[in-house]
């Protein structure tokens, strides 16, 4: 593991400058002279943290049956075409279908024990497409039986919206749904024909919002890109069409699963420092506070400083990693994700079916690389906060990703670190790559050749 240098300044003076430590391992924040930086709280009932299973190919790991979060895939088939899906070039497997609901529930409190009390008490149920909705037939009977089942389990559904209507939506509120609306804001164009754009959709999708929003189980889920980088644009989108800012989950830049994610990823270093800039200040100024992902991490980092978290500690950012997280076709087979299916195979040339429910003591999660298992991680001052990308991407698609995330991670450690001790962080010594440490461009400035006219740290007033 790493101890960092923080080279900081003061946002209202910036000639003010201070000096902090940072153990990426041990989460300490030090003085420059390697006391404790004093928060200024007193901290009680310090979290008791557990090391966790580091799954890679020579260290596979199971599942275990106190499942807390079970995403059951209906298919990988959808209306839309997003350039970006890290779906659109997964191989199909055999579609699922109605007759294929008995024989699953049938078999479900064999291997899922129904949570805390049997009933899905402290239990997430998620259904995955594709598209859910385009498996209408199959996604309504299944949704309504398994309720029947685990009536205290938490529901989610994600779904692009465009196939809404007043029954479904009536049926998606009985059932205490939480749903979460996949849109880019202004940055919708990616994805395909904006259905707020259509009369009928966008009525739909608004009469379900207007149901759920008061009850907190309704947000719309933006992903940012090169040509969609604004976080407050998108906020400004949704409260003009709503006539309310939403909810915004998800928030990250995109991943790059495949040809058409990287497209969509920056591929020059001066876009890379612009992006961190724009959002450092969004960040500040409260352009992206209604992004609940972005509060998340904030108050997890935070968390993890007033806590000492340990690195040991830290899964992998999706938590299909943990063995109480299972995803499940209705034939029963088990997948790294939701975002697979079992004929396609592993960067690291394993199937991404990675076992049976019928064999539950023999699933193995040998499909991914934890990230203490990367070189790149536990020399990154954003781990803590970044908790490693995509866990089976590798190669150019894991480099190009590592990049990403960085620079969508080091704005919100920055304003974390200001939030906490007053000032922001601007370089960064320690053993990550050399073009990471003037994180901001501040110090050597922003490249010319692609660059814009940089957005410099806001300066507030007192």
């Amino acid at each position: 593991m790493a101890k960092f240098k923080l080279d900081c300044l003061d946002a209202l003076k910036p000639e003010k400058r201070k000096t902090f430590l940072y153990d990426n391992a041990t989460s300490e924040l030090l003085n420059e002279d390697g006391t404790l930086f004093d928060f200024g709280v007193i901290v009680v009932d310090l979290k008791q943290y557990k090391d966790v299973a580091t799954p890679s190919k020579d260290n596979p790991v199971g599942k275990s049956r106190r499942i807390k979060r079970l995403k059951i895939q209906l298919g990988l088939s959808c209306n839309y075409e997003c350039s970006y899906c890290n779906q659109r070039f997964v191989p199909r497997a055999d579609e699922t279908n109605p007759d294929d609901i008995e024989p699953f529930l049938k078999q479900l409190p064999v291997w899922f024990d129904g949570g805390e009390d049997g009933d899905g008490n402290g239990v997430r149920i998620e259904f995955w497409g594709g598209e859910p909705f385009v498996y209408w037939k199959t996604f309504k009977p299944l949704a309504t039986r398994i309720r029947e089942m685990y009536p205290k389990a938490e529901f989610l559904v994600i779904t692009n919206g465009s196939l809404l209507d007043l029954e479904k939506n009536q049926w998606v509120d009985d059932l205490g749904f939480m749903v979460g609306i996949s849109h880019d804001g202004p940055g919708y164009h990616v994805r395909g024909e904006d259905p707020f754009d259509n009369p009928k959709q966008f009525a739909a999708i608004k009469d379900l919002f207007d149901r759920l929003n008061p009850k907190n189980r309704i947000s719309f889920n933006a992903t940012l890109n090169k040509d969609n980088q604004s976080r407050t644009a998108i906020g400004e989108f949704f409260e003009q069409r709503l006539g309310i800012m939403p909810v915004i989950g998800e928030g990250s830049f995109v991943d790059p699963y495949d040809e058409g994610g990287a497209a969509s990823c920056f591929d020059d270093p001066a876009d890379f420092l612009s992006y961190r800039n724009k959002y450092l200040a969004e960040l500040r100024d409260g352009g992206a506070k209604n992004f609940s992902v972005l509060t998340e991490k904030i108050s997890d980092f935070t968390d993890s400083l007033l806590n000492n978290r340990p690195a040991s500690a830290l899964g992998q950012k999706c938590s299909m990693d943990k063995k109480e997280h299972i995803a499940v076709d209705l034939h029963g087979n088990v997948l790294t994700c939701q975002n697979v299916s079992t004929v396609t195979t592993s960067a690291n040339g394993e199937s991404h079916k990675i076992g049976h429910v019928s064999d539950y003591n023999n699933i193995k999660l040998n499909t991914v690389t934890h990230w203490s298992h990367r070189k790149e991680c536990p020399n990154c001052p954003v781990l803590q906060i970044c908790q490693g990308s995509c866990m089976f991407l590798q190669d150019k698609l894991w480099e190009l990703g590592c990049d990403t995330a960085f620079s969508d991670n080091i704005p919100i450690f920055a304003a974390a670190i200001e939030a906490m001790t007053g000032y922001i962080p601007y370089y960064i010594d320690g053993p990550q790559r050399d073009d990471r440490k003037d994180i901001f461009g501040l110090v050597h400035g922003i490249p010319e050749r692609k660059a814009k006219k940089p957005f410099p740290i806001p300066v507030v007033s007192a």
